[in-house]
């Protein structure tokens, strides 16, 4: 069972495949949304939290790690940030942006690692004491699309970003078939258009929602 809604702020994550520019766009609403005279905040998973930064470096950077473990320490991470980042700013009516949350662990552990879906959402709902988002952007782009972009901006790939394209056509699938279920949750938006046309129709989805909570008190 999902817990109400029991905060003042607004939490919104953006999801989607490696390369489609979750960072970027995070910034861009940021600097909207307190432009409009709101608080914010800007985080991201894995890496929110001292703790999280040493959990991101095993994950993305470091030897193999079976796909059990990597689901779990995907969770402890989340565990962590949500208790001691997330909920303390939603309590206090800010706007939380962050890049990633418990979809991503749906789409890539549980879709891309062919574990079972519904159990790692499960892990991640125990973990953050069911916590869903107020709003879920997802960026969605064909894997070549957002592959290349990746060789370009980055060169080389972590882990999750150099799995096989079978890998990440399983993750964007899952993404597209999580924002179909909970349409009044989810957005979806062509991540492969130009940077502002993307940033324009975000703010234009978000910045209503925002202004329907209350402001944050100084």
């Amino acid at each position: 069972m999902v817990v109400a809604r029991e905060y003042p702020g607004l939490f919104i994550t953006l999801e989607g495949g490696d390369g489609v520019g979750k960072t970027t766009q995070s910034e861009i609403l940021r600097d909207r949304i307190e432009a409009a005279g709101r608080r914010t905040l800007t985080t991201l998973e894995p890496g929110g939290t001292e703790l999280g930064l040493s959990i991101r470096e095993l994950l993305l950077h470091g030897q193999h790690v079976s796909p059990r473990a990597e689901a779990l320490l995907y969770a402890a991470d989340r565990a962590h940030h949500i208790a001691t980042v997330v909920r303390p700013a939603l309590a206090a009516g800010t706007v939380v942006i962050q890049d990633r949350y418990l979809d991503s662990s749906i789409a890539y552990q549980g879709a891309g690692r062919d574990l079972q879906p519904d159990e790692i959402r499960d892990l991640s709902l125990w973990a953050t004491n069911s916590l869903l988002p107020d709003i879920t952007i997802l960026l969605d782009a064909p894997t070549a699309v957002a592959a290349a972009r990746v060789a370009f901006e980055k060169g080389a790939p972590d882990r999750l970003e150099a799995e096989k394209d079978d890998f990440h056509d399983r993750v964007r699938a899952k993404y597209r078939e999580l924002a179909a279920a909970e349409p009044e949750r989810w957005v979806v938006i062509d991540a492969t258009r130009p940077i502002d046309v993307v940033a324009t129709q975000i703010a234009e989805y978000v910045l209503p929602r925002v202004n329907q909570r209350p402001s944050a008190p100084e």
